[in-house]
């Protein structure tokens, strides 16, 4: 197929694999995280760990939209679907994170409650313009990339009147989140951003930004996400190389991207370079989509704070609705307050998702954890690290069996 089977050619990776490893300097570690869930699933999927040599490291980051929300948000998802009898929609992965007391919105549904699973915002923006008699609660989730698709949604919801559409606004932000990986202990070492390179998420996070109480993680690079590029571009990076010192190089999605990636952030490592490159020019510019985010900075506004799974409470780093749309933000609409709930405790999806642990290192994880039964948010999604690893990783671990679906290249 045209501008996939290329990117997925075994010769050539097998080539871009014996370039990685000649690059490599063998006296060093080479530590790179991939930020995005999508790469993460490339991965495992395709094997690109062993086509790697030892001392260059892959490490998954907190790219998973679904893996980053944290229980209190499902909580309050399944309370308004619950008590105030609304019609709840949301993306199909959302219905099976764990939430407090054994539930998920699945088993709300099982329980009564009007739960719908929806493949965009027009599904849900359709069912209430369907039954003007029903509440709808868009239960909005993800990164940058979903962002603009919920912003037309409201958009559109106050150009026809809609009075029973809201949205449970759960948008986080990648900067922010990058931010709070590297280590917000380090923003007071460095110099300041200038403020012509700023967004004003970043801009925001840094000045809020306290010591890391999980600690740091050392990383020698990151690969920076695709889909959420495609929106905002990789000018929102440049901060990364500017005040942390690290190189990011954007990646597609494909193995060949992957490798391509990878062998460009060891070569910025032995040269002494930190810069953000872009690999996955077919479809990132330094500007991004600037349609999208001029629609995205009039819907939304900038949270004070926001909870993420396994990163804490972090500044400026989720979006809600701003003023002019307020009569569409359902934590207004159906007031219930925000509580957090700890994960629980056997479960180790908050240091995976801070790059500190791997999936293997989980004592639950393939046992009591797995994707029919899952204890934490990391195991649902496919973008998920745990689910990634269930899939094809765990095969590799039992002395590199391959998995009957793994595409290697």
């Amino acid at each position: 197929m045209k501008y996939i089977d290329e990117f997925r050619d075994g010769e050539l990776a097998r080539n871009l694999a014996r370039h990685i490893a000649a690059a490599a300097d063998p006296a060093r570690p080479y530590r790179f995280m991939e930020f995005c869930g999508g790469h993460t699933h490339a991965i495992a999927r395709y094997g690109l760990k062993a086509l790697l040599p030892p001392n260059v490291r892959l490490i998954h980051g907190p790219g998973c939209p679904v893996c980053v929300l944290p229980i209190g948000r499902v909580d309050q998802a399944i309370r308004m679907a619950l008590e105030y009898e609304v019609t709840l929609c949301t993306y199909g992965d959302c219905l099976r994170v764990p939430a407090s007391n054994g539930l998920s919105l699945l088993k709300a549904r099982a329980r009564g409650a009007d739960v719908r699973m929806v493949y965009s915002t027009q599904d849900a923006l359709a069912l209430a313009q369907r039954h003007p008699e029903r509440q709808v609660v868009f239960f909005a989730i993800g990164f940058e990339t979903t962002t603009p698709p919920t912003a037309v949604a409201i958009a559109q919801a106050q150009a026809l009147g809609l009075g029973n559409f809201s949205v449970l606004c759960c948008h986080v932000l990648t900067p922010a989140a990058i931010i709070g990986i590297l280590g917000a202990a380090q923003i007071q070492k460095t110099q300041k951003t200038p403020a012509a390179a700023q967004t004003p998420e970043i801009a925001s996070a840094q000045a809020g930004a306290k010591a890391d109480p999980q600690g740091g993680l050392a990383l020698d690079g990151m690969v920076g996400p695709a889909h959420v590029s495609t929106v905002i571009g990789s000018a929102p990076y440049e901060f990364v190389p500017e005040r942390y010192g690290k190189p990011v190089v954007i990646a597609g999605f494909e193995p060949l991207d992957m490798l391509q990636a990878i062998l460009m952030l060891v070569r910025q490592v032995n040269d002494g370079r930190a810069e953000v490159e872009n690999e996955f020019t077919r479809a990132v510019t330094r500007q991004g989509n600037p349609k999208a985010q001029a629609l995205v900075a009039r819907i939304f506004t900038l949270r004070p704070e926001f909870e993420w799974r396994g990163l804490g409470t972090l500044p400026a780093s989720a979006l809600m609705l701003s003023p002019a749309y307020a009569g569409f933000d359902a934590e207004l609409r159906f007031p219930l307050p925000y509580t957090p709930v700890p994960d629980h405790k056997a479960c180790e999806c908050g240091a995976i998702l801070r790059g500190v642990k791997e999936p293997r290192d989980c004592k639950v994880f393939g046992s009591v954890c797995t994707p029919d039964n899952p204890l934490g948010s990391c195991m649902v999604s496919s973008e998920g690290a745990c689910a990634a690893h269930y899939t094809y990783g765990r095969y590799q671990d039992l002395g590199g069996m391959s998995h009957p679906e793994a595409h290697r290249p």
